[in-house]
């Protein structure tokens, strides 16, 4: 039997792993209203058809193989542009119930981005159709309608009758999470679009310091985020339950969705449409490509709505996450010596700031009656001065125990200096400040 089935020759394989995929493509040909016949029902067949045909022709070689080449690259190219406009899709489906605030802009551009995705695949359709006539692929008798692809969103919703509220959830849970969403959004900050790049500026960035690969890293990061407060905080949902806690899932929920969307258009850039590699028919595959998905356009949408909204999110959403944070965390105190003897100078005084900007919770230190942003180098500064003024050697700092910890470590090795202010190794505890 094993044999039977392997014995079906390339040519019927092609035309069996093509036929819903075809089907697919005569039937967007047809569209009388294309922006409401692509949904993500639409979206998830094409995806699936284009990922079998491209995986079945890598197999027999098309990449080497002139004649097939640009067959296989035009499924290369359905597949990433419907799978950045499925996360796109799904963006616009749940904006009502993100809560994000004045989304108006937003929701725009994002509708310019899926209108742009659309076009290009009714574009590829009908250069597909040709192709697999050029390559004597029979074509399907019959088509999909649109009964084939309904949307999915209805007016009616289920009955909310499981309670998701979160007031028995660890504390630490919620401080994990709120603590590595500014994480991520802080290691973000290194990518800092926050104004529209002409063309000029984005290629001067992509893929140099935006690609593929880094915005991927980003994805999953959000995604681990995602999951963690799914599994251990709250897993209803958006409709109910604790407002603040699903405010700042909504900020991680929608950049994650967004960089899905940017991985998979920077990776159909620069693997097919800017280094297309040096043969001629390599070449002439990618002059083709960019006749039906220009370059530009996508460099656009994936920089100038995707990365600054990106950006945008991750920023407003810090705020957020430092008020539940900072509601959840456990508070202490701690009573430690100045450094010695050189009090709180430059060193000592960021080694502070960033052990509390690296846990994000709040923390003072206190001077007498006086109160001081332990976060802040400047704050410190000026705390510095009234200790060296009133000769004080001890002081203390509130806030967050987790910070408090390493600023009791980094105290008893007189905040990692020696006496003459030379900095000195710090203990393998506080190796992030390294």
């Amino acid at each position: 039997m094993r044999e039977s089935f392997c014995e079906i020759s390339f040519a019927e394989k092609v035309r069996i792993f093509s036929h819903d995929y075809i089907k697919c493509c005569k039937y967007i040909t047809v569209l009388d209203a294309p922006h409401h016949a692509f949904t993500k029902k639409l979206y998830s067949k094409l995806i699936g058809t284009s990922q079998v045909l491209e995986d079945f022709l890598d197999f027999h070689g098309a990449k080497n193989n002139e004649d097939w080449y640009f067959y296989r690259e035009l499924s290369a190219a359905i597949r990433h542009l419907s799978l950045g406009a499925y996360s796109q899709k799904h963006i616009s489906n749940r904006l009502i119930f993100y809560e994000l605030g004045d989304t108006a802009e937003f929701e725009t551009q994002g509708q310019e981005t899926l209108v742009f995705l659309n076009q290009c695949l009714i574009k590829l359709a009908p250069t597909i159709i040709d192709e697999a006539k050029r390559l004597n692929i029979p074509l399907p008798e019959d088509s999909f309608g649109p009964e084939d692809f309904p949307g999915i969103t209805t007016s009616e919703m289920l009955k909310y009758n499981i309670d998701d509220e979160a007031a028995n959830v660890q504390k630490k849970n919620i401080v994990k999470i709120a603590s590595e969403f500014l994480d991520v959004a802080g290691s973000f900050d290194h990518v800092g679009l926050y104004e529209i790049c002409d063309l000029k500026k984005i290629l001067s960035i992509v893929p140099e310091k935006v690609n593929e690969v880094e915005t991927r890293r980003f994805e999953m990061l959000l995604h681990n985020l995602q999951s963690s407060f799914d599994t251990y905080v709250i897993h209803g949902g958006f409709r109910f339950g604790n407002r603040k806690l699903k405010e700042l899932r909504s900020h991680f929920s929608v950049v994650f969705h967004l960089l899905q969307m940017m991985g998979r258009l920077l990776h159909f850039y620069e693997r097919h449409l800017h280094e297309a590699g040096y043969k001629n028919t390599y070449k002439r595959v990618q002059d083709r490509l960019s006749a039906h998905v220009s370059p530009e356009q996508l460099l656009d949408r994936t920089i100038n709505y995707g990365l600054f909204y990106a950006c945008h999110y991750l920023n407003t959403g810090k705020e957020k996450a430092r008020e539940i944070l900072n509601e959840n965390i456990e508070r202490s105190l701690i009573k430690v010596g100045i450094p010695v003897k050189l009090g709180f100078h430059s060193r000592p005084s960021l080694l502070v700031a960033k052990i509390v900007q690296h846990y994000g919770g709040q923390v003072e230190l206190v001077v007498g009656e006086d109160r001081f942003d332990a976060s802040s180098v400047l704050d410190i500064q000026w705390a510095g001065g009234k200790i060296q003024k009133e000769k004080i050697t001890e002081v203390t700092f509130e806030g967050d125990i987790r910070a408090l910890k390493d600023i009791e470590i980094l105290a008893g090795v007189n905040y990692g200096e020696d006496t003459m202010g030379k900095g000195i190794p710090l203990p393998k505890a506080l190796k992030y400040l390294r």
